[in-house]
């Protein structure tokens, strides 16, 4: 079958229903939950603010539009290699220098979730993966690979979300041989349902915060924030992950979606 013809078969599954588009994003809005640097960091990421410019009124009779205030990492959001000190000197580190081809790829969904619920600070090991690979299939080249934790069900409240106490936040997220794993297969990119993509207490590992350090290191991408992914299979969706084009970006709120066939 030729390229023309698959895309067209795609375009009728859309239009049919019998391929279904998932939105795998957080609300944004006043009440999404921020993350929240130690006191002795000088600036921390605002709040989500919306602010009505016109709405059918004195100030725009014919139109209703806003501006907004927020921080390129808040939310659903992509992580560009320039986020890390360890991917600063790619020149297609920014999200404006990406090549487009990368933002939209097979998805490889790990479920974590009973785990999760028994232990927020679970870790998700390299021979996790392979248990995981050994079931379901291996994970390929140019893929992405997302941790299910349901971690989204905390999100209507930022105390909740990111779970923490006098020792630090508490989340799920990878080992450092975890991601050094999924990056030897080749992966695009890796995601989590929590405020990063690393676990709550990562500042500890070595190396600190691996999904950080060496994923942007291999020039490779991040998704935080997810949500809905409970509703995907572990094989044979497509994830749509795009962050604006913003001039010299380090990151970016997204819409993510999946094309999930049904059944």
């Amino acid at each position: 079958m030729t390229a023309p013809n698959i895309l067209e078969n795609i375009g009728d599954m859309l239009l049919s229903g019998s391929v279904e588009v998932v939105d795998l994003t957080g609300t944004l809005g006043p009440d999404t939950p921020i993350l929240q640097l130690p006191p002795d960091f000088a600036r921390n990421t605002p709040r989500v603010e919306i602010h009505k410019i016109s709405e059918y009124d004195e100030d725009g009779p014919f139109f209703a539009w806003n501006w907004l205030k927020l921080g390129e990492h808040t939310g659903t959001h992509f992580d560009a290699p320039h986020h890390w000190i360890t991917g600063k000197d790619y020149a297609d580190g920014y999200t404006d220098s990406i090549p487009v081809q990368n933002f939209v790829a097979p998805v490889n969904v790990i479920d974590c979730s009973t785990e999760v619920a028994k232990d927020a600070d679970f870790l998700l090991s390299a021979d996790a993966v392979k248990a995981w690979e050994a079931e379901h299939g291996a994970i390929n080249e140019g893929e992405w690979v997302v941790m299910r934790s349901d971690w989204d069900k905390r999100g209507n409240d930022q105390d909740t979300f990111l779970n923490a106490d006098e020792t630090g936040p508490h989340s799920p997220g990878p080992t450092v041989d975890c991601i050094q794993y999924i990056l030897s297969k080749g992966i695009t990119g890796w995601g989590n349902q929590c405020i990063g993509t690393d676990a709550g207490q990562a500042g500890g590992m070595e190396p600190p915060y691996p999904a950080h350090n060496l994923l942007h290191q291999a020039n490779r991408y991040g998704l935080a924030s997810l949500a809905n992914l409970d509703k995907l299979p572990p094989k044979g969706a497509i994830l749509i992950a795009a962050p604006l084009k913003i001039e010299n970006g380090t990151g970016s709120p997204i819409r993510a979606l999946a094309l999930v066939p049904k059944g």
